[in-house]
């Protein structure tokens, strides 16, 4: 935890808290902090600052709260992902969060199992944006959208989420290398790790995109997207 995040609910005063549960248990458990100790806060979309434990009550914690910091400009870049291995995207979308996408487009195509769409993962969804959150110490929070049709989703959806931005889709077989230092925003589509049909990829391209590549080497999910949005992130953020 780089920094607690404070949800409305929390605040018992305009500039007071109560802290309960996992945060209260990490706070004087990991961070072993005391009274009259401070500590990194940002409330959830909304300013980040400090905050110092005034007094413990029980199981719960009360902090004076000071925000005055803005948080970290998001990332330019609209993040289409095929769904993975749910243990892989628990793992994943902590990371997505924290690198700074606020746009995640969750779908669906030939080659992703239909039985990853009944995955428990979807009720996480918050605890681990959450963690992402608190990771890269950021405090807005992304929008996660879910797409179970693929053709609809690239007929009818696509062509309003790349709208005036650069549209690349990662695909092995391109001898395009992914561009690095883009000047504008970016919309990024990553496929299955069995990768696009023939008319998926079509239909991308039909939509706007350009199919790129990072190198000869067949890549997992969890290893694509950090190598894409790095040649990406320094001129989008």
């Amino acid at each position: 935890m780089n920094m607690m995040l404070l949800h409305e609910n929390d605040f018992i005063a305009p500039d007071r808290v109560s802290i309960c549960g996992r945060r209260a248990v990490h706070i004087r458990e990991i961070l072993k902090k005391e009274q009259g100790s401070s500590i990194k806060v940002g409330k959830i979309n909304d300013l980040m600052g400090n905050a110092v434990v005034v007094s413990w009550h029980d199981d719960a914690i009360e902090l004076t709260v000071n925000l005055d910091c803005q948080p970290p400009p998001a990332l330019g870049i609209s993040l289409l992902l095929a769904m993975p291995r749910p243990i892989v995207f628990k793992r994943l979308l902590p990371a997505i969060v924290s690198m700074g996408i606020k746009e995640l487009h969750l779908f669906n195509c030939q080659k992703v199992e239909k039985s990853y769409w009944s995955s428990s993962v979807f009720d996480e969804l918050d605890s681990l944006v959450w963690l992402g959150l608190e990771q890269s110490r950021d405090t807005i929070w992304p929008q996660i959208k879910i797409h179970k049709r693929f053709k609809p989703f690239a007929e009818d959806e696509i062509p309003s989420i790349i709208a005036g931005k650069t549209a690349l889709v990662a695909h092995p077989g391109s001898e395009i290398f992914c561009p690095a230092a883009l000047k504008n925003p970016a919309a990024v589509c990553v496929g299955p790790e069995g990768g696009f049909t023939d008319f998926e990829v079509d239909l991308l391209l039909h939509q706007g995109f350009q199919a790129v590549s990072i190198g000869t080497r067949i890549l997992r999910t969890e290893t694509a997207i950090p190598a894409i949005l790095g040649r990406l992130v320094g001129s989008c953020s």
